[in-house]
């Protein structure tokens, strides 16, 4: 066999290998909710092949067994693929952005205002959408990155902190800013050159997918085939080496935290303009930002990956109501998101152990 060939069968032998962890956390955290179906239904032990099997049926129905619910899962599936990436970028530096959240908000809250300009070309108009998104997005990824880089402060305080001073600013200019509604806790409805395409009337399912696609599919690019991609891995694996040959850490730490903080806010700004087409005050997060941290665990931090993960994390949350229908607790859904991701964990935890195991058997040798 050629070298090429060896390269290339090496290669998918540990893409498998990666999927192959990820996988089994899925499989056990559904037959462990198999269990509190059988509770809630009164089931019998004897019975948990039919639990199983109805637990499957239910959450397919609620997802993608008709063109309705197929269109409202990929709504939920949208969202989830921005703030997967957005927090798979941070991973892959060895940073921990809880400030997704924050970033997808401000995201919104840049798509609703950037949506008010009248009299523009639909395209033209878009593409300030993105690029308000990003540019909003990133400074609020980039400004924990910068402390961080400058100071060593820890990017979580200041990315959780970032979150509800980005949620009290929304609020100031939903409420008390020149883009308010008077009397309203709402911007105005956004222009109709501003609004993404929406696939059906039955939802709110638009052309924001095959972007939300296209910046997944760039962000593998950049990560896996270009020097800027191999710096931020490299500080992610190990910092100190990196910076032995010659790699900047802290630009890489900054950058890292832009691109993420520019991943979220177009999340953002997208939802704002093809499915709320305005801003209303945030009595809490939109939540988005926190589920995209268990979407880029399943996915083992690959943008690539994180589509598929998006896509079952939004069948799950799409098939709630259906569960809850048939007099299954809604909250099956975060369990088994919560089994899935302490699975992901456990695989983390146990190499980081045995590359600390290794270390010191080095040192010792």
């Amino acid at each position: 066999m050629s070298s090429s060939g060896n390269r290339f069968a090496k290669g998918a032998i540990n893409t498998l290998k990666s999927l192959l962890f990820p996988l089994l956390a899925i499989v056990v955290s559904i037959f462990v909710a198999v269990f509190f179906v059988m509770w809630s239904k009164g089931y019998g032990i004897t019975q948990y092949f039919s639990a199983l099997t109805e637990l499957f049926k239910l959450i397919w129905q609620g997802s993608f067994a008709t063109k309705r619910n197929a269109l409202t899962t990929l709504s939920y599936v949208t969202p989830l693929i921005f703030t997967g990436v957005a927090n798979a970028i941070a991973f892959k530096c060895g940073l921990f952005n809880i400030g997704v959240e924050g970033q997808f908000l401000m995201g919104m809250v840049a798509g609703g205002i950037i949506g008010l300009i009248p009299g523009l070309n639909p395209v033209v108009h878009v593409i300030l959408i993105i690029a308000g998104g990003i540019l909003i997005g990133g400074i609020w990824g980039g400004i924990p990155g910068a402390l961080k880089a400058k100071f060593g402060t820890n990017e979580v305080i200041n990315t959780i902190m970032m979150n509800y001073i980005g949620m009290n600013v929304a609020n100031w200019i939903v409420k008390k800013s020149v883009f308010a509604v008077p009397g309203k806790s709402i911007t105005p409805m956004i222009q109709d050159s501003a609004k993404l395409k929406a696939f059906s009337n039955l939802s709110k399912a638009n052309i924001s997918i095959f972007i939300a696609i296209a910046f997944a599919i760039f962000i593998y690019w950049l990560l896996w085939k270009t020097t800027i991609g191999y710096e931020i891995r490299g500080v992610g694996i190990n910092p100190s080496a990196s910076e032995y040959g010659g790699i900047n850490i802290n630009k890489n730490m900054v950058l890292a935290m832009l691109l993420s903080g520019a991943i979220a806010g177009i999340g953002g700004a997208t939802h704002t303009a093809g499915v709320r087409y305005q801003v209303q005050d945030f009595m809490v997060l939109p939540g988005f930002g926190f589920d995209g941290i268990a979407v880029a665990l399943l996915a083992k931090s690959n943008p690539i990956g994180c589509i598929a993960s998006a896509v079952l994390f939004g069948a799950l949350k799409s098939s709630s109501t259906v569960l809850q229908l048939y007099k299954i607790p809604k909250e099956i859904v975060f369990l088994i998101q919560s089994i899935i991701i302490i699975f992901v964990a456990t695989d983390y935890i146990v190499k980081y152990f045995a590359d600390k195991k290794k270390k010191g058997e080095v040192v010792n040798g």
